[in-house]
């Protein structure tokens, strides 16, 4: 290609193409695409390996903090080998995945993306496997402090092959939801999956140890709120690198989310106080949680106002299925969802996607997909209501797909896994925790553990001890 016909623009030098920045190639887009990426990435990795490692008993703050470190660079090579294209490629009319073949050709990775933006395929590769990696991660949260680690190893590649990659390709891809579930940035792709994958692996596990269940304290408070910082302010990339450019729709989804995150730990500590008559501060993470998480699927399609309203929402119905109903049905008491991810993600995310249904504006539908793409939020279907109502059942039978489809597929890969290794460690790891495990522990403290050192007698040498004087 021939860029001498720019020369004639009156552009800075750095703005001309050229063949390492091609005309099609928007410099700001790839920019920003890349930080948010980063932005994504640091919610898993420091943000939920901080998180998990500090959420959880003492003795399990290693082997929870690893499960999380460990997803992350086995879902990086899942992705990139073949669960990219098996969740955005195109294979001839196959409505629920793509064909699994590799994303690593520097013909594929530096031409253009398939969607409507100006970014290189590595950008969106990489920012798709930010998504899959932490979606895989937050599942984990249900199954901390009693899953084999070597069950753990073979779940992540294939619960990301045959349960991410089949929901991300069919509302996300060329799937048979295509252009009809409202999903801005995961609430049902990544949350709800994770929420109801995570619920479904842990009644297959089984529950922590007896002791454990009855007292799991957290480790450090303090890290919690740094791990919990690193995921809200990721949300910013999260969110705000979906648009794939720097334009309009980014800049209103980053304010929406952060106004409902507020809003939402607000009126879950508000509940808190109202009903424990303490402010909780692991309360009030899961309230940053829960509004991270409804906003995600209508993040950049609604009006700030209706995110303040999401995150009422979010603060209060996750609050009263975690907090009350949890503890009164023998269903949830049944499952040992150990922080609560069923609550977190896959109520919030369902309760998102609704939501999003209902307030999602047509003009940004058409900024965000082009216009007519997608039918009106219900609110904002006057005169005519039925487009509306028609996309209130979509996001209805998206959200029952996905989560049958999760529990059902990740039933099966737990007994397929079963049958290879134990699901649960045994009894004696269930008891010790780290160093069983890991042979290692997260705090090395004298007195916790370790034997109390001998005391060292000071040796002085023979010549010295003769010039020193004889006491009387």
């Amino acid at each position: 290609m021939s860029f001498e016909g720019y020369q004639s623009w009156s552009l800075p030098s750095g703005l001309v193409p050229d063949e390492a920045s091609p005309e099609w190639l928007s410099k700001g887009d790839n920019a920003w695409e890349l930080t948010a990426t980063s932005f994504v990435g640091l919610q898993s990795v420091p943000g939920l390996v901080i998180l998990y490692g500090s959420m959880v008993k003492k003795k399990w703050a290693v082997n929870s903090a690893f499960m999380a470190l460990y997803a992350f660079a086995a879902a990086l090579l899942c992705w990139v080998l073949w669960a990219h294209q098996m969740s955005f490629g195109y294979y001839k009319n196959s409505p629920l995945v793509g064909k699994p073949i590799n994303s690593l050709s520097n013909v594929f990775l530096l031409g253009p993306t398939h969607v409507h933006s100006m970014l290189p395929n590595a950008d969106y590769v990489f920012y798709q496997f930010a998504f899959a990696a932490i979606t895989v991660i937050l599942l984990a949260g249900s199954l901390l402090g009693r899953m084999n680690f070597y069950a753990w190893m073979i779940f992540v590649p294939l619960w990301l092959t045959f349960s991410y990659s089949v929901g991300a390709f069919t509302i996300w891809g060329y799937g048979f939801l295509q252009h009809k579930i409202i999903d801005y940035a995961g609430g049902y792709v990544i949350h709800l999956s994770s929420g109801v994958a995570g619920f479904t692996a842990a009644y297959w596990v089984g529950p922590r140890h007896s002791h454990d269940r009855q007292h799991f304290p957290p480790n450090n408070i303090i890290q919690i709120l740094g791990g919990a910082g690193f995921l809200w302010l990721g949300w910013t990339g999260f969110n705000g690198g979906s648009p794939l450019s720097a334009g309009l729709v980014t800049s209103l989804a980053v304010i929406n989310t952060h106004i409902c995150t507020a809003t939402s730990l607000l009126v879950w500590l508000a509940l808190d106080m109202a009903v424990y008559k303490k402010s909780s501060v692991i309360g009030a993470v899961q309230g940053m949680i829960t509004g991270l998480v409804c906003i995600t699927p209508g993040a950049g399609l609604v009006d700030p106002w209706a995110a303040a309203l999401m995150g009422v929402m979010s603060g209060s119905i996750p609050w009263y299925t975690m907090m009350n109903l949890h503890r009164k049905s023998a269903f949830f008491q049944s499952v040992d969802d150990t922080l609560g991810v069923f609550h977190t993600h896959a109520v919030a995310g369902v309760l998102g996607g609704l939501l999003s249904g209902l307030f999602a504006k047509p003009k940004l539908l058409n900024l965000m997909y082009g216009n007519g793409v997608y039918g009106p939020g219900l609110l904002h279907s006057r005169g005519n209501i039925h487009p509306g109502l028609k996309q209130m059942a979509y996001q209805f039978v998206g959200a029952v797909f996905i989560a049958a489809w999760n529990a059902v597929v990740t039933s099966i890969i737990c007994l397929v896994i079963s049958r290879i290794v134990n699901l649960r460690m045994d009894e004696e790891a269930l008891e010790v925790g780290d160093d069983a495990v890991h042979g290692e522990e997260a705090y090395a403290l004298w007195g916790d553990g370790e034997r109390m050192p001998k005391r060292r007698r000071l040796r002085i040498p023979l010549i010295c001890r003769r010039l020193m004087p004889t006491p009387v």
